[in-house]
Parts: structure tokens; C-alpha cells; sequence
């Protein structure tokens, strides 16, 4: 997400680097840039408008500061303003005194609200909630089919309507059984149209009045950009939203709904789709996101995926292992499996600091199927090879590469990065990693 409005930011920066002082001519120059950068990620025009004269006012006359060049200076204000722009503080569901609470998921059809209904319960749950979902989706074909099939893969509990046809009557069962059975949250996936109507409408006021929501979350299509802002401004005034959720946001390098929706409507994004898997979900923080758009990385979100996918014991046996250069194969092939937990090779680079202009240099991309043929490989060797990698000669690399269906070249090159990797870590314990962090530091 963001990625063509995070190489256009950081080339204007770079611009700035080389200058002494911020002077009204080239702060000017910088954001005719930004703007045309703004514009082109699909950022709404008023919205830009007043982000580049608020810049604008910030920069011009600012002192530069012997340790910071203009272009740091220039990064540090834009920083801070999208941070308000987006809404300053990530935004929280409200649960409280309620058992159970029920949250309305509304908005236009194809939006991604079933997947979003089944992607928020696994959030919930993950935090000790006890959830159940409803489909009141009476129109749809098969859609409350689709929601059940999602229950089953998430292990959420699905609400069975029978042959109930009355969407609100569906809300008001669901609700009642929630209470009866101890689920402390509702998830209701409302129906959507292909645009709004009075019908649409009406049917999401009569299921508000008789559930009296504690949440009602506004699912917008990243894709459609400005049109989501639109819809959503129409939805709030219509029927009162009290956030919203982004799908799609892997599949939009623009992003500009994003920096959007929150000074047009008001309301805050609370969460973003980032993939099809029912765990893509995000809490949406405008510090961390504003970050991302710059190119900065997301360490905090980045560490809170690792510790979803490890657990403190294994993170302490792992150490222990590194510390004692005793990392094996095998111990490779388990940290593999908890990277593809957390999501993407792209989305995990992309937190990583300096990520996107390692990737512009190299024009890196990283490749999903490397960490398939990587694991392929590992168990095609032997446990004694797995062990103790300076075992395995020429004859027992063509057996391996025979084995996983891969070439001698692809066994060389995993044990080459495996190698690597011993070296970088062994470097890691002896202080190493102090030396990283300090490079990457910015200032706040």
C-alpha cells in the first residue's frame, strides 16, 4: 500500500537534502510536488488543499537545526500532519456494558463485508473475546452459505437463520441467542446494493433501532478510491457510522481513500484489510501508517506480528540457540513456518526501515514460492544433514536437489543464505544489533 506515493515522497525529499536553509522559493517547489503526489495517490482535492497550505505555513520560516538538514525538516512536518490528517490516535470498538455487543458491518455490495465479518470475529477472539456471526444478507446468493463455510475455517460460530427471510428479524434471533449461549459479541453482516437506495437504507435503520449496535463500521473498497470516501460520507449521514474498516489495502499502491476518509466524514478508519486470509487484518494507527507512506518502516507493528507468530518460550529458546551458534536447518525450516504467519514477504519488508529505497537500488521483489522450494529442500535432507550442514558434499546435494524436485543450484544457494544468516546472527549477539537499531532511528 502506498508504495507509488512513498517513491514520489522520498525523491521530493531528497531534492531537500542538499540545501542549507528553508526558504519560501523552495518550500514553494517541494509542495507543488507533494501535491501533484497527493493527487496523483487519489487524495481528495480540498483534502490536499489544506495539507499542503497547512505544510507550507509549518516549513516556511522554520529554523533548521545544525543535526537535521532542511529535507529532515521537511519529512518531520509532513510526518506530523499526516498523523493528524489520518486521525492521530488509532480508534477502538466500543464493548463495553454490553453482553452480548453487536457490531453492524454495512456498506455497498462486493466491499468485502463477509470476508471482514470473519476476519474481525478471528481478531476478537484472538483477544478473549467469545464471538458469534450472523448473515442478514437475505438477498445475496449463497451469501449466507459463504459466511458459514468462513466460520468453519476461522472456528467461529455462525448463527443459523433456518429459513428465516426478514433480515431484521434474523438481527433480533441472533441477538437473543447470543445472550442465551454466552457470546459476549455479535458480528452482523448486513446486505449490501450496488449503490444506495432508499431500500438499502431503510432495511439498515429498522435493524439499528431494534439491535441498537454498539458499533456500526462503514466497509469501504480501498479500490475504488474516492468513491469509497463519497459513499461513506452518504452512509454517515444517512445512518451514523462509527468507523471504518479499508479492505483491500494490499491491492492499492495509491492509498489515498486512506488519507481521505477520516477529514471528510469525521470518523475513523479502525482497521484495514491487508489479504485474502482471514488473519489480514489490521489495527489502523495513523502514527504507524504515517510512517509506511514515508518510507520510515513499522517496527511496532512489525514486532507485534512476530509475537503472534512466536511465543515467549520458543523466543527464548531461539536466542539461546543463536547464542550458542547452534542455529541448525532445522530451527530454519520452524522460523520459515512463522513468517508465513505473519503475512507477505512485501508487507513484512515494507515495515522494515529503509525498505523501499533498498528496493528501488536493487529492484528487489521478494518472492513467496523462495520460502516453499527453502522448506522443500530442508526436508528432503537427512536429520543427521539438517544437524550439522557441513556434511553435505556434492553427491548428497544432487540427492537433495533430486529429492525436493529443485537444481544443485537451489540447494547451493539455500545453504549459502543459511550460512549467511549464522554469520549475521553470531554478529547480532556481540552487540551488533545496537549498532542496526541506532542507524535507524528517527526522530520523533
Amino acid at each position: 500500500m502506498f508504495e507509488n506515493l512513498t517513491d514520489k515522497l522520498n525523491t521530493i525529499f531528497k531534492k531537500l537534502k542538499g540545501r542549507s536553509v528553508l526558504d519560501e522559493e523552495n518550500v514553494r517547489a517541494a509542495m507543488k510536488d507533494i501535491r501533484m503526489a497527493l493527487l496523483e495517490a487519489d487524495v481528495n482535492f480540498k483534502v490536499t488543499r489544506e495539507f499542503i497550505e497547512d505544510v507550507s505555513e509549518r516549513a516556511i520560516g522554520q529554523e533548521v537545526f545544525d543535526s537535521i538538514s532542511p529535507g529532515q525538516q521537511i519529512v518531520k512536518i509532513v510526518y506530523d500532519r499526516l498523523v493528524e490528517l489520518m486521525g492521530k490516535e488509532s480508534g477502538h470498538l466500543n464493548l463495553a456494558n454490553r453482553a452480548p455487543a453487536p457490531i453492524m458491518l454495512v456498506g455497498l455490495q462486493g466491499c468485502g463485508k463477509t470476508t471482514t465479518a470473519a476476519k474481525l470475529s478471528r481478531y476478537l477472539t484472538g483477544r478473549h473475546h467469545t464471538v458469534s456471526m450472523v448473515s442478514a444478507d437475505v438477498y445475496r446468493p449463497a451469501a449466507i452459505e459463504q459466511l458459514k463455510i468462513l466460520g468453519q475455517i476461522t472456528n467461529i460460530h455462525v448463527f443459523d437463520s433456518k429459513d428465516q427471510k426478514d433480515p431484521v428479524k434474523i438481527c433480533v434471533e441472533a441477538v437473543e441467542h447470543a445472550k442465551a449461549n454466552g457470546f459476549d459479541t455479535l458480528i452482523i453482516d448486513t446486505a449490501g446494493r450496488l449503490h444506495i437506495d432508499d431500500a438499502l437504507m431503510d432495511e439498515l435503520k429498522r435493524i439499528k433501532d431494534i439491535v441498537n449496535p454498539s458499533e456500526i463500521l462503514f466497509v469501504a473498497d480501498a479500490m475504488t478510491g474516492q468513491d469509497a470516501v463519497s459513499v461513506a460520507e452518504k452512509f454517515d449521514g444517512l445512518l451514523g457510522i462509527d468507523g471504518i474498516v479499508l479492505t483491500k489495502m494490499d491491492g492499492d499502491a495509491r492509498g489515498g481513500a486512506a488519507l481521505s476518509l477520516k477529514k471528510v466524514t469525521g470518523k475513523p478508519v479502525k482497521f484495514v484489510g491487508t489479504g485474502e486470509k482471514t488473519d489480514a487484518l489490521e489495527v489502523f494507527h495513523p502514527e504507524r501508517m504515517a510512517s509506511r507512506i514515508l518510507g520510515m518502516g513499522d517496527i511496532l507493528s512489525l514486532v507485534e506480528k512476530a509475537q503472534t507468530a512466536m511465543d515467549e518460550k520458543t523466543s527464548r529458546e531461539m536466542e539461546k540457540k543463536i547464542r550458542k551458534d547452534s542455529f541448525t536447518l532445522d530451527d530454519l525450516k520452524q522460523q520459515l513456518a512463522r513468517v508465513k504467519k505473519m503475512g507477505s514477504m512485501q508487507d513484512i519488508l515494507g515495515m522494515m526501515p529503509g525498505f523501499g529505497k533498498i528496493k528501488a537500488m536493487k529492484n528487489m521483489t521478494p518472492d513467496e514460492g523462495e520460502l516453499t522450494k527453502t522448506t522443500a529442500i530442508i526436508d528432503s535432507m537427512t536429520k543427521d544433514e539438517r544437524a550439522n550442514y557441513k556434511i553435505i558434499n556434492g553427491q548428497r546435494r544432487k540427492r537433495i536437489a533430486r529429492g525436493s524436485g529443485t537444481t544443485v543450484q537451489d540447494v547451493n544457494k539455500v545453504l549459502k543464505n543459511y550460512i549467511e544468516m549464522r554469520k549475521m546472527m553470531k554478529k547480532l549477539t556481540k552487540g551488533g544489533m545496537k549498532s542496526i537499531m541506532r542507524r535507524n532511528l528517527y526522530f520523533k
